[in-house]
Order: structure tokens, then sequence, then C-alpha cells
């Protein structure tokens, strides 16, 4: 089995085909190969061979999907990066992911690994390498997602991962070579990856990449490059169906989107269906399953307030705590089984063995599946925050906020919020005696947590909730938060 997404894997005819382009580049997948490998020449004279970790700090661009494919071109991983991260967030996942070289746009960047400027990229191979030397077995990419511990932990995919993804993710959204994706979610997630990019490569289709979403250049974008389907989070219909009602773009290209990544209002997804006239299709699923378990099918039955049926190859079920799976209609966590589940956590068998126990990958999440096998997402079990479809996990921010010599404890919940869906709000109680105001806590946060991890309210308080077992009660503090929402 080819690993049926790289450039160099195509079948013939589709050198002088369309597969790739930003604001500034336009390449065809011949191009794209030809380009592949002079960026893997690059990285080969600065050492990188098979097994190593290439680590990429860029905004979306062409030039981040070419190192991609250049660290698989010569057997090694990539890590791509939040390329707003603070140096203390991006200098642990470079060092934790033992990555021996940066690809980013700083020149000023230094994590004590060897740095390639993507301005400097070459554009002509020289004909140096070898044959193509990556395996379905060998790592393909470290996709750093936070854990209960608050420390950002790498999730280990392997090519035969991201095959099994971009091809059943093919299948169920029907893609052929006249399909295009408009890209439009940040690349340093797997969802923007595998739904974006690789399973339009294995589809012989092309890809157009935005820097950044913002609605009027997405709506002209829509109509110039006339893409027949994006994916996006929650946050981006939202800020579409605000829109005046005067714009009117033509959107006629567009056969579907894909809404995941966190919980979305149904009437969110009619209100857009109806006033720009594409299906929208919801799915779900999580980084150590390779991005997506469900979605509701392009063609077929959708049923609004589910996430879908079991991709292609894949098998989810829900588990009651003893380990039994459970009949349809009954509520337990969900589980998944199939060959896009992950290796594993680097570095944390522990961990790896609790989210793989029993051989599903156990989500954390509550649901039920109904009898054609759609699932229903109740809740979740752990406290992370979907905030606009990125995740942010509570403990990360509770242990920058202990740092703070006047805090003695730190609960981070999420707030509602009408866009977003949930935001950051923290609460701290202080050492006896001490005092701190919030401003001088946030001010604390932004040294060491990106924007949108930094909690749009402190409060400080004499005491936390506390359950029955002594621990603090974050339902009593969510439950305030949502009385207090209009």
């Amino acid at each position: 089995m080819s690993i049926s997404y790289a450039p160099w894997d195509q079948p013939d005819g589709t050198a002088d085909h369309v597969c790739l382009r930003d604001g500034d580049v336009e390449f065809t997948y011949g191009d794209v190969a030809r380009r592949a490998n002079a960026v893997a020449e690059r990285f080969a004279a600065s050492g990188v061979g098979p097994g190593d970790v290439v680590a990429i700090m860029l905004p979306n661009c062409a030039e981040l999907l070419l190192g991609l494919l250049a660290a698989w071109r010569l057997g090694a991983a990539a890590t791509p990066i939040n390329p707003v991260f603070t140096a203390t967030e991006a200098g642990h996942q470079i060092h934790d992911s033992r990555a021996v070289l940066l690809l980013t746009s700083a020149a000023e960047a230094d994590y004590g690994v060897p740095v390639v400027l993507a301005r400097d990229l070459p554009t002509q191979p020289a004909g140096t390498l070898s044959e193509p030397v990556p395996r379905l077995s060998d790592l393909a990419l470290l996709i750093y997602t936070s854990g209960s511990t608050g420390r950002p932990k790498g999730v280990m995919l392997d090519h035969s991962n991201l095959v099994a993804m971009a091809s059943s993710l093919a299948v169920a959204m029907r893609l052929g070579p006249a399909d295009h994706c408009l890209l439009v979610l940040p690349l340093f997630h797997v969802n923007a990856i595998c739904v974006s990019f690789l399973a339009p490569m294995v589809s012989g289709a092309q890809v157009t990449i935005l820097s950044r979403f913002a609605p009027q250049t997405f709506l002209e974008a829509v109509e110039r490059y006339r893409p027949t389907y994006f994916a996006a989070v929650p946050a981006i219909y939202a800020r579409l169906a605000e829109l005046p009602d005067d714009v009117c773009p033509d959107t006629s290209s567009l056969r579907f989107a894909v809404c995941g990544a966190a919980p979305v209002p149904q009437e969110l997804l009619r209100r857009c269906e109806s006033r720009f006239g594409f299906v929208i299709i919801e799915g779900y699923g999580l980084t150590e399953g390779t991005c997506a378990s469900t979605v509701n099918p392009v063609d077929g039955v959708r049923k609004p307030g589910t996430v879908g049926p079991a991709l292609p190859g894949q098998v989810v079920a829900t588990m009651d705590p003893g380990g039994s799976l459970l009949p349809a209609g009954q509520a337990g966590e969900v589980v998944v089984r199939g060959p896009n589940v992950m290796r594993g956590y680097l570095g944390r068998p522990e961990a790896t063995a609790e989210a793989l126990a029993g051989g599903w990958l156990h989500t954390g999440d509550v649901g039920f599946l109904d009898e054609d096998g759609y699932l229903t997402l109740v809740d979740r079990i752990k406290d992370m925050i979907i905030r606009g479809g990125e995740n942010i996990y509570p403990k990360e921010i509770e242990s920058v906020l202990t740092t703070h010599e006047a805090v003695l404890e730190a609960a981070v919940v999420g707030a509602p919020d009408p866009v977003y869906g949930e935001i950051p709000v923290g609460y701290i109680v202080t050492y006896p005696d001490a005092a701190v105001a919030p401003d001088e806590l946030l001010e604390h946060c932004r040294r060491d947590l990106t924007k949108i991890k930094i909690p749009v309210a402190i409060h400080v308080m004499d005491h936390l909730p506390r359950n029955a077992v002594g621990k603090i009660d974050k339902p009593a503090l969510r439950k305030s938060l949502s009385l207090q929402s209009p």
C-alpha cells in the first residue's frame, strides 16, 4: 500500500493538474513533487534523516505543506507548531518532540536547534536524494494536545493512520479530481491537515490555502476560486451568519461544508444552510483518532443533532464504566476502534495505556448511538474548554496561575459564549495575608500563554467550592456561569 497522499505516489497523468495554491503561488502535482524534493534536500543537508522530527512553525501557507512533505520524503516526522505560541509553549513542543530542525519565518527564532527560514527554501531539486523512503509504519506527525497534567503531550500518528483517515474521508465525502477544498482552518491542527489537505490529495483534487479567516475575504475567496467544499468550526459559521443581509455572495460552487471540533447549535447550521445554499455536515473526532470518527453523509440521511455514523473502516461504540459495550439508545463513554487510532503519546506510556485500554480509544466524551448507528454527544467527561474549535485545557492555565507567588489555588472553567461557544474564566484563592489584582494575574498569564488561553476574567475568592470528596467542584462553577449568561 503506497502513501497515497504523497505527490511522488500519484498516478500517471496527474502531474499537470493543479494541486496547491495560496495567495502567492500556484503549483501542479508535478510542481509540488519537485519542490518537496528540493526542500527535502535542504533538510537532509542539515542532518535530517529517517526517524528524525522536523518542527514547523509557520502560518497557513504552501511552504508549511511543502515542509511536511519534505520531512516525509526523508522518512522523518513533522510536528506543526502554532505560530502565535509564546517562547515557553513553542520551546516545550520543540524540546519534548526532540526536533532536530525548525522551519519558520522568524529569523530571530532560537530554540537550540538549527533553523531553516521559509523564504530561503529551494525551488528546484539537485537530484541528490535516493528513492522516497517512508513506510506506512513510520511516524508521520506529532500533534500536541494538552492533557490532565496540564503539559501538552505529543500524539503519535504514523502514515498508516493518515492513509486510513484520508482514504475514509475521501470515500465519505465522495471526493474526486473535480473537487477543490478551500483550506481555512489552521494547519497546526490535524483537522486541517487531514480533511482539507490529505483527503483532497488522495483524490487528485486541489487545495487553496487561506492564511486566516475573515468573513468578507473568505466569501471573496469562494467567489474567486470556486471551491467545492471547506471545513470549519462553529465560530466561523457564527461569523458568517452575523453578516448583514445585503451580503449575498455566489456560493453555488460549494456542494457541501464540514462542521466539527466543537458542539454547534442546530439553529446556527440551519441558518447558514438557508442563507448560503450549501449542505453542512457535522462530524466528530479526536486528534488521537487522527481527526474524525463520525460524520453525517453528504448524500443520504442527515440527522440534525447527531454527528453521524462511523466513518468507513472504524467502529464507534459506547461503553459503561465496567468496560461493557452498551446497546443503542443507552449513554456511555464514546470509544473508537480502527486503523486511524494513534500509536500512543510520545514518552507517556501510562497515559497511552489509559487512553487505549482494552483495545479501544477512550474519548472521555459521553454519547449514545441510535438504531442506525448515528452518534449523539451528550456531555464531556473531561474539563476541556473548546473556544471556537480550539481545545483549551484548564490545567495548563491553572498551572500558570499557581506560579504567581500570591496564588494558593486556581480553577479554570468554560463560560458560555454566543460566538466562540466557550471562553475560559479563572477563579483563584490567595495565600493568607497575600493580595493580588485580577489585572496582575492576567498580565502574568500573557507571559506564558497564547492569547486564546488567557482567561477573559479572573475572580479572587475566599475559597473554592468543593465536592463530597474534597475536590474543587468545577460543575458548580460552570453552573454559576451558565446562570449568569444571557
